[in-house]
């Protein structure tokens, strides 16, 4: 996943971040001597979490950032191991009966082929559990593209600022089609609206900041990214206003599919 990652800034919101991942494991089905796959990992929390709830074999959880692995491995307990790798690029016999990915899926392009080769990991009556963010169209997404476009970070990028990685999330219908495709039984699929009470409008550059904004912090010296983030948060502030708490509804789409 492209960015610069830090676990510290990403789990400011860790209660709100988890909330889609409780109920995505929810729409799992347990069975005996469950092995599971997390792909994208991050900090290793959640899927110690997994593990536990549904009272797993073996968990291993997958990521590329060597800063959310190093988290991650204070986490590990027997049955429960992490690796680094790409999750694109991870290879594995098909012998899981479980492959999670949880808010990380966004992150790569053609979700058709990769969802495939995830598939290909599960054993004959395998499951899939997928959660994406699907809030593009929020301003705290939009005003960030915006922002990359102006100077002097334009020409700091080349021209060519990194895309909006939500922009490689389809539609729910089309995620529902491709589970179909891959001979998936059973399969639901979903849009939700988690609404977040933060303690401010401010706290949406904070959040945005643990996520999306890493494809910046990657491509910009530290001191510019600090004056991006300056304009990005005065941008917000102006178009979404100044309010205490404020209200940040957060578009998610969860997909499991039982073949």
């Amino acid at each position: 996943m492209a960015g610069v990652w830090d676990p510290t800034q990403y789990e400011r919101f860790k209660a709100e971040r988890a909330a889609p991942f409780f109920d995505l494991l929810a729409l799992v089905l347990p069975t005996e001597s469950l092995r599971v796959l997390d792909l994208g990992c991050g900090t290793g929390e959640l899927s110690c979490e997994a593990h536990r709830r549904l009272r797993a074999l073996n968990t291993l959880g997958i990521d590329s950032s060597q800063a959310m692995l190093e988290r991650a491995r204070r986490h590990e307990a027997p049955g429960v191991a992490f690796e680094l790798a790409d999750m694109v690029g991870f290879s594995a016999p098909r012998s899981f009966d479980i492959v999670l990915s949880n808010a990380a899926l966004q992150w790569v392009p053609d979700h058709a082929s990769v969802l495939a080769r995830w598939t290909s990991f599960l054993t004959e009556k395998g499951q899939l559990a997928v959660q994406v963010p699907a809030n593009l169209d929020h301003p705290s997404h939009s005003i960030a593209a915006e922002v990359a476009t102006e100077e002097p970070f334009l020409s700091a990028f080349g021209g060519d600022p990194p895309a909006d990685p939500v922009r490689n999330v389809l539609a729910p219908e089309e995620y529902a089609r491709l589970l179909f495709e891959l001979g998936y039984k059973n399969q639901h699929v979903r849009l939700q609206v988690y609404g977040h009470v933060l303690p401010s409008t401010e706290e949406v550059v904070e959040w945005v900041r643990g996520t999306s904004l890493t494809r910046f912090a990657a491509r910009l010296r530290p001191e510019l990214f600090e004056e991006y983030v300056l304009r990005y948060k005065a941008r917000v502030l102006e178009r979404l206003g100044r309010h205490s708490p404020f209200f940040y509804p957060f578009k998610r789409i969860l997909l499991w599919g039982h073949l």
